[in-house]
């Protein structure tokens, strides 16, 4: 299946793309704060570093450069230093100026965040969010009729900041019924697009919540849950072939005529510190469609390349070779156990401590990612046994499992923890186990020595295996002697 999302990726070179949006400055001022100031209560930040990035459309521009294309970005800005940085910056990532319009009487648009450590302290905006005037809106609808029918794909990043007018949407409009492009929609107010005719919208939370309407937002965790009914809505507020609805940690869902809902996954990042995920989501899956892509196959690559930044820290942005190591190397999901034992085999050759642990992990939860994290901390590599949809039938019942197989291999192999995972079909684990021959064998609390199912099955193949019995944060260990078969 990575070869699919590999070769769709390698077509992202070249492709011509052109954006128009709202162009920003993000700086970050960056420090420790060890004391308090006197006039108020307020921390003293030291500050050791400071860095200005492109934001907004601008940070959209410079994935899609990262990612392989050819960028053409149509946006307005001022005539001052935050200007000039912006330009820089731009650039510096090999971006063409040419179509970025200076409007001496606007100030550019900038974010600026003051963080101490990890803390994120506080954030000012400045810049001129009024509508853009007649003649810089009639240049840039020139350019538009010059541009759009050039290139493969064209994307729209509204922030609301003035740039987006009626009459630049009307433009659009006319263009795309002329000749239907891949047009995709990144829109504060997306019911403002919803007659253009556009191939995708790419809604957040927040967003959605506000186009429709929605009185009671719910909570973490249970938020694709709660849209997943809105799908025929969706599309038709939209008026798009595609929605895209980003929902942070839950990872999106992408709804389309006539099909249900399909969703993909984001990964548990600890205290990220990244910004500008849905910009590098909207590059990729752009790039994605224009490859010829799916739109199942460019939101799983989309939500890759977002889980790639959130790594990082800052306005980020994910480059095509490290989305390409990303498929790679996250192959993780290894049916055939004699090809596993060869992996596993290189492993041991690099003296990798193994670890292994099994379960149906059907309702994934805090507490599962955990004992994972726990299980690997006890090696160098983490191997996961899951029970097949029909044993969990045989150990929980008919009504699960509630995720299937291919759902559960989905979530597991995007935890970092996550060395490998395969299958299999016994209601324990016996022959895995021979198969595997692990240094260490990880066990939930629930469990210990006498009650553990697959005890009689620990084969006598090293000196010592040892069995770890691990709970919430907190880890036993126990070294289990030699057993006979």
């Amino acid at each position: 299946m990575n070869d699919k999302y590999l070769a769709t990726i390698n077509r992202f070179e070249g492709l011509n793309v052109l954006v128009i949006g709202d162009a920003m400055l993000d700086v970050y001022w960056d420090g420790a704060a060890n004391r308090i100031c006197r006039e108020a209560p307020v921390p003293i930040v030291d500050i050791k570093n400071v860095k200005a990035v492109p934001g907004g459309a601008a940070n959209t521009a410079v994935n899609l450069v990262q990612l392989g294309a050819d960028v053409h970005y149509l946006s307005i800005m001022g005539c001052d230093h935050e200007a000039d940085l912006l330009k820089d910056a731009l650039m510096r990532h090999g971006l063409d100026l040419s179509l970025i319009i200076s409007d001496p009487t606007r100030q550019t648009l900038t974010k600026q965040r003051v963080a101490a450590g990890s803390q994120l302290l506080v954030r000012f905006d400045a810049g001129t969010t009024r509508a853009i005037d007649r003649n810089y809106e009639r240049r840039i609808i020139a350019i538009l009729k010059n541009k759009f029918h050039k290139v493969d794909a064209v994307i729209v990043s509204d922030y609301g900041y003035g740039l987006m007018t009626d009459n630049i949407i009307g433009a659009l409009k006319s263009l795309q019924h002329k000749k239907e492009t891949i047009l995709v929609i990144d829109a504060k107010s997306l019911d403002k697009y919803s007659h253009i005719g556009a191939t995708v919208a790419k809604p957040n939370y927040q967003e959605l919540v506000t186009l429709l309407a929605i009185t009671e937002p719910a909570a973490n965790g249970h938020r694709h849950e709660q849209l997943k009914r809105y799908g025929p809505e969706l599309l038709k507020k939209t008026g798009t072939a595609y929605v895209a609805a980003t929902i942070d940690i839950e990872g999106a869902l992408l709804f389309q005529h006539g099909k249900a809902p399909y969703r993909t996954f984001s990964k548990p990042v600890e205290n990220s510190k990244a910004a500008g995920a849905g910009d590098t989501y909207v590059s990729a899956l752009t790039l994605a469609l224009a490859s010829g892509a799916s739109i199942e196959v460019a939101g799983e690559i989309a939500q890759c390349a977002a889980i790639v930044i959130l790594q990082k820290s800052a306005t980020a942005t994910c480059t095509r070779n490290e989305l390409s190591h990303y498929f790679g190397s996250s192959s993780k999901y290894t049916p055939d156990w004699q090809e596993l034992k060869g992996r596993l085999e290189a492993f041991k050759k690099e003296g990798k401590r193994i670890v292994f642990t099994n379960g149906c992990f059907d309702l994934l939860q805090g507490g599962h990612v955990a004992y994972l994290e726990q299980a690997r901390a006890l090696g160098d590599v983490l191997i996961l046994g899951l029970n097949s949809d029909a044993g969990i039938k045989r150990l929980k019942g008919s009504n699960r499992p509630a995720n299937s197989l291919h759902e559960r291999i989905r979530i597991l192999a995007g935890l970092e923890a996550v060395t490998l995972v395969t299958t299999f079909e016994e209601d324990t684990p016996i022959n895995l186990l021979n198969i595997i021959q692990p240094d260490v064998y990880a066990k939930g609390s629930g469990y210990s020595i006498e009650n553990l199912p697959n005890e009689p099955v620990i084969p006598g193949y090293s000196e010592a295996v040892e069995i770890s019995f691990l709970a919430g944060i907190d880890a036993r260990q126990t070294a289990l002697p030699q057993l006979k078969n």
